[in-house]
């Protein structure tokens, strides 16, 4: 199956050239699209705007409910301990850090865990969540891109990043700054939808990517471009080893990876040295 190129996202997005345009200046992707470097954040937030308030309903409905089994998998891995402090970027309805809190009371202690997002929209619907479960401590909120974080040099012991890092217009500026904020021994951890390593199943995987997915966001989120951008930002996001080479480049060490669902997700594991 061909996608869909150069998807149109609202009307800024049609006063963009797209792929192959000359003359624009620093460029950049937006899914199939090719925009101005400067644009894309933009872009992206606008997609997590309009999508903000029925993100977790969509992300069961897409996954049949397996995103959940993902996370908790990538929360073993990071086995959070009382005490820690834990940035997890791009957060904003607090999936993972619910999963990170939850996984400290039951070890009868506590932690800091540090809620980053570029988009408010995406917070103020973790904030509302959280209210809503009666989680009044041990959760911060802060709007924040991942290119530039707010925080002192190694002031976190772990990094979490789940379904956020392709959304970054510089992956490597975004893992630099991993590295920055670390602390000695810290550990840096990226759920993201990945390259699927099965063929008769990358075959299915596109189809249902590029149909189902649009339609499932037209009538539920009644957005459908965003959740074809969805599709694109997946194949144009770094493979398995081309992602752990980015993240050696950027000073993390021992990296490693584990896939999940033959490859459409996969972990991808770092330390900070």
């Amino acid at each position: 199956m061909v996608p869909e190129r150069g998807i149109r996202y609202g009307a800024e997005m049609a006063q963009i050239p797209f792929e192959g345009a000359t003359g624009m200046g620093p460029t950049t992707h937006f899914g199939f699209a090719t925009v101005k470097t400067e644009a894309k954040a933009g872009l992206v937030r606008r997609v997590f705007d309009s999508v903000a308030d029925s993100y977790d309903l969509m992300n069961d409905l897409m996954s049949f409910g397996i995103h959940r089994l993902w996370k908790t998998a990538a929360i073993d891995v990071l086995d959070p301990r009382p005490g820690i402090t834990c940035l997890d970027v791009a957060g904003g309805t607090g999936d993972m850090a619910f999963r990170i809190r939850g996984r400290l009371k039951k070890r009868g202690g506590t932690g800091r865990i540090i809620v980053a997002d570029i988009n408010a929209e995406m917070l103020r619907v973790g904030r509302d969540r959280a209210v809503d479960r009666g989680i009044s401590d041990g959760l911060e909120w802060l709007v924040a891109d991942a290119q530039a974080l707010p925080l002192p040099d190694a002031s976190v012991d772990a990094y979490t990043i789940a379904f956020g890092l392709r959304n970054v217009t510089d992956i490597a500026k975004a893992l630099a700054e991993a590295r920055r904020v670390l602390r000695p021994g810290g550990r840096f951890l990226c759920l993201e939808f990945s390259k699927v390593v099965v063929p008769v199943l990358e075959r299915a995987y596109d189809a249902y990517s590029f149909t189902v997915l649009p339609a499932l966001g037209r009538m539920v989120a009644h957005d459908p471009a965003a959740y074809r951008y969805l599709a694109e930002s997946i194949r144009r996001f770094p493979a398995q080893e081309d992602l752990a080479r980015m993240m050696r480049d950027a000073g993390l060490s021992r990296v490693s990876w584990r896939n999940y669902s033959a490859g459409i997700v996969a972990l991808h594991s770092g330390w900070r040295t």
